[in-house]
């Protein structure tokens, strides 16, 4: 990401959220991202993710590059390049793990059969190759988190952005969730690349590397530092 800006409203009134963003993800990589509440963390995942454009700068995912492109011309960049996993699982009551992950497939064009296959091995790459025919309800807040994932990933794409993936967990679920997401990461074949929002230092200090957002800017940071966001140092 080079010199990435957004701004929101005109005149006097005029925000400007994000103040020249400049940030790279290896391949490989799981980044946590940290920044107080309405820093703008939410902003930039929804431009990195094609459901914004941005007022300044470039993306480069890939084959994809964008930035400033309307949502409407990134289809492709959403279907095939960037999965999403938020704390609400946002899984179809009445469909099973399988349909779940394969409806999704389909509407990214492909056929029902090669659909059904995709989301099979997605769902056996999250550890859940048992429970591919059981609803949401039959499974527990851990399970469906990683129905969730397999969805996200499947498909192949390159990046996932995660916005509090933990928030509605349990700690033994998250850490469940964090362990998925280092494997996803650091497999030797098609490795994938995490860039995820929290709050809990906790979770933070596991990645591998952590940004701090503030002020518009993102920079390095250590769990110290992110303790201290919104409140007393010691």
């Amino acid at each position: 990401i080079n010199g990435l800006e957004k701004g929101f409203g005109s005149g006097s009134n005029r925000l400007e959220v994000l103040k020249g963003i400049e940030m790279e993800i290896n391949q490989g990589e799981l980044v946590a991202l940290m920044g107080p509440s309405g820093c703008g963390k939410s902003t930039l995942l929804n431009i990195i993710g094609g459901l914004l454009e941005g007022d300044k700068g470039k993306i480069k995912l890939g084959e994809f590059e964008y930035g400033k492109d309307l949502p409407a011309k990134l289809v492709d960049l959403r279907r095939r390049g960037i999965g999403w996993i938020f704390q609400d699982y946002h899984l179809l009551s009445h469909l099973s793990a399988l349909d779940n992950v394969a409806l999704t497939l389909e509407l990214a064009g492909k056929n029902e059969i090669e659909a059904e296959e995709l989301a099979i091995i997605a769902l056996d790459r999250v550890g859940l190759s048992d429970r591919m025919d059981h609803i949401p309800d039959q499974l527990s807040g851990g399970q469906q988190q990683r129905v969730a994932i397999a969805r996200a990933i499947s498909g192949n794409r390159r990046l996932l952005l995660a916005d509090e993936p933990t928030g509605n967990l349990d700690i033994a679920s998250g850490d469940e969730v964090l362990k998925l997401f280092k494997e996803l990461c650091h497999r030797e074949e098609d490795p994938l690349s995490i860039l995820m929002v929290t709050h809990d230092p906790h979770l933070a200090s596991q990645a591998d590397r952590m940004l701090l957002m503030k002020d518009g800017k993102v920079a390095a940071s250590d769990i110290r530092s992110a303790w201290g966001i919104g409140g007393e140092e010691e």
